[in-house]
This record gives C-alpha cells, sequence and structure tokens, in this order.
C-alpha cells in the first residue's frame, strides 16, 4: 500500500506523514530526495544553469515563486527525475520481497494482479509537496491532503525564521489552492489544533488504511 501526502507550505504534511512511521508505513520524503539530487545531479545543474541563469536555490526560489511560467519550466525539469527517483526507492523498500513488481508506462507500480499490493504488505507513505501539481496520483493507492487555517499556517513558517511574510505568500500562491487539492483527497487532516488532535487523527486514519 502506498498512501501520498500532500498540502501547502507550511500545513504540516512533513509532520502527518511521519506520524504514519508508528503504524508500520515506511516514509519517503520528496523534498530530502530531491535535494539530494540536487546536490549530486551535474546535469540537471547545466541545465537548470542555462534556462534560468543559475543554481543557486535561494536565487532560484526567488525567480520562481514570483513568476508562474518559471515555475512551470523549472517542474518540467525537475518532475521527471524526481518522479523516477521515488521509484527507485519504492522498489528499494519493496526489495526482494515480491519479484513481480514492475513499473508500467503510466509510471504506476503494478504486480502480476495489477496493484500496488506486496507480498509481505509492505507500507509506504510519499510526502511529496506537489503530488497533484506533478499528476502523481496514480502513484498512490489513497490520498491525505493536510490542510490548517491560513494564520496558523503562515504563523507556523514566520515562527521558523527562514521566510519574510512576502516570501510565505508568494510560495503558497505558487502552489494548487489547498481547497482544490482536498477534491483529490481520501482524506483530509485539518492541522491546525493541538498536535494531539492530530495525532488522533492520523491514527483513525491509519486503521482505517489496514482493515480488509
Amino acid at each position: 500500500m502506498i498512501i501520498g501526502i500532500t498540502g501547502s507550505f507550511g500545513t504540516g504534511k512533513t509532520t502527518v506523514a511521519n506520524m504514519f512511521s508508528k503504524y508500520g508505513f515506511k516514509i519517503i520524503n520528496v523534498d530530502k530526495l530531491y535535494h539530494g539530487i540536487y546536490n549530486k545531479n551535474d546535469s540537471l545543474k547545466n541545465r537548470i544553469k542555462k534556462e534560468f541563469g543559475t543554481t543557486n536555490r535561494s536565487q532560484l526560489k526567488k525567480i520562481v515563486f514570483n513568476d508562474h511560467v518559471q515555475l512551470k519550466k523549472l517542474n518540467k525539469l525537475t518532475h521527471p527525475i524526481i518522479i523516477n527517483e521515488i521509484k527507485k526507492e519504492i522498489i528499494a523498500i519493496i526489495g526482494k520481497s515480491n519479484k513481480k513488481i514492475i513499473i508500467n508506462k503510466n509510471k504506476k507500480l503494478v504486480n502480476g494482479k495489477n496493484n500496488i499490493e506486496t507480498k509481505n504488505n509492505v507500507k509506504i507513505v510519499l510526502d511529496v509537496p506537489l503530488l497533484i501539481e506533478a499528476k502523481m496520483q496514480n502513484m498512490v493507492d489513497k490520498i491525505v491532503v493536510v490542510k490548517c487555517n491560513e494564520k496558523t499556517q503562515i504563523g507556523r513558517l514566520l515562527k521558523k525564521g527562514r521566510h519574510t511574510k512576502e516570501e510565505i505568500e508568494n510560495i503558497i500562491k505558487s502552489q494548487m489552492p489547498i481547497k482544490e487539492k482536498t477534491k483529490y483527497a481520501d482524506f483530509v487532516v485539518n492541522n491546525s489544533k493541538a498536535i494531539k488532535e492530530t495525532e488522533k487523527l492520523v491514527k483513525a486514519i491509519a486503521s482505517l488504511l489496514q482493515k480488509p
């Protein structure tokens, strides 16, 4: 079983994704995966340099989060590489437990029964900020969208001290509106309240997911 967890910038999707580890899910953090790819993939860096004139990530953010056209160009370069790395991570987690696992042309992991169940019931969570935008829905069995109210969202991000309010608002605007994302959700987690309330929601979802 593969679960995709997504949301908007600062809604707490990674916090929620990590909560699933208590219930036997292996976590693939796609942001971390991308950072690793970016640091070692010279071919990607060269293409980004040619397109945007820089490979500095801070400068790139200023370019793409203020210009939707530029963001689409960057995503077109990075998404195929990221998706390929995600597939590798999934197969590495599955290991030799199911030799029938293959990847079809639609990017979905399938076995002989045409689904993504594995013999030893491997459970995986993909923590993917742009799951819907990258059209990765066909790689997961269920989608969990994490949301919170905008005041809480911005407040949490400002508290981290990594971005100004203007930068935060630009990044949020560059992503698909959370209301639109929830249309794709099998489950919605409201992460606006205390962490214990979120943990209760995750526990309930994990319980439902593990039922036959």
